[in-house]
């Protein structure tokens, strides 16, 4: 039987190209999403894959959404939690609720995912934890003082909860990407992206969303067993740690 993955954030971007590089590589895979139900459902249609809504900063909803995933395609044996928001402002205009938006969708969301699956895996003897956290994460970046504090901290919750989860056959491990061709990405100015981008990375080019997904579909593998609290930097040379 094929083993089930959730992806959160799974329907766009770098977490679509998650869900289709695992399905791919023969998961089921369940497609969290928490707002935008037409981009939800033609990525349903386009890939076969099944789509499911919830809010992963509310911990009630992810109970709910992970029941019923579980009550469609079997306990969850690998989870990646790629949702993530961004209120981007300089410090001394950020207000409150930028602050505590980013953080409960983009660090106590991996709480609020994880803490429900996490006893299935132990009493099973297998899991694989996959946190999507960002080079800003790692360096940190002006505008994004909300943004990369959250990240940084999905970096100490990798870290902390691999230890817990090694003696039980799981494995929690980060990827921080760097600057991937999204949607997002793309719609910067063509002057922006060639001269203030592109000179950055060593490598000259963006990342692209697949690349991000071959990682994840490795640490999901068996063949990655032995890799755990570790932190893999896609960035194509722009940041070293």
């Amino acid at each position: 039987m094929s083993r089930v993955a959730i992806v959160t954030g799974g329907t766009r971007g770098i977490g679509a190209a998650i869900s289709v590089g695992l399905k791919e590589a023969g998961y089921n895979v369940a497609a969290n999403y928490a707002g935008n139900d037409e981009k939800a459902n033609a990525f349903k249609d386009e890939t076969g894959i099944p789509v499911y809504k919830w809010d992963v900063s509310d911990y009630q909803s992810c109970v709910d959404g992970i029941a019923k995933v579980e009550a469609d395609l079997g306990p969850v044996e690998v989870l990646v939690n790629n949702a993530g928001i961004t209120r981007d402002t300089m410090f001394h205009k950020m207000t409150p609720e930028n602050w505590t938006d980013v953080i409960n969708t983009n660090l106590t969301g991996l709480f609020n995912m994880t803490h429900p699956v996490w006893p299935g895996m132990r009493d099973r003897g297998f899991g694989r934890v996959i946190n999507i956290s960002s080079i800003n994460g790692q360096k940190g970046q002006m505008g994004q003082v909300n943004y990369s504090s959250a990240k940084a901290g999905d970096l100490g919750f990798t870290k902390s909860l691999a230890q817990e989860g090694a003696a039980k056959g799981i494995t929690v491990n980060a990827i921080c990407p760097g600057y991937i061709g999204t949607e997002m990405v793309r719609a910067v100015p063509e002057k922006v992206l060639n001269e203030r981008i592109l000179p950055l990375i060593p490598v000259g080019r963006l990342g692209e969303p697949e690349e991000i997904a071959r990682c994840v579909v490795f640490l999901a593998s068996d063949d990655a067993g032995f890799i755990t609290g570790s932190t893999i930097s896609a960035n194509g040379g722009q940041y070293f740690i």
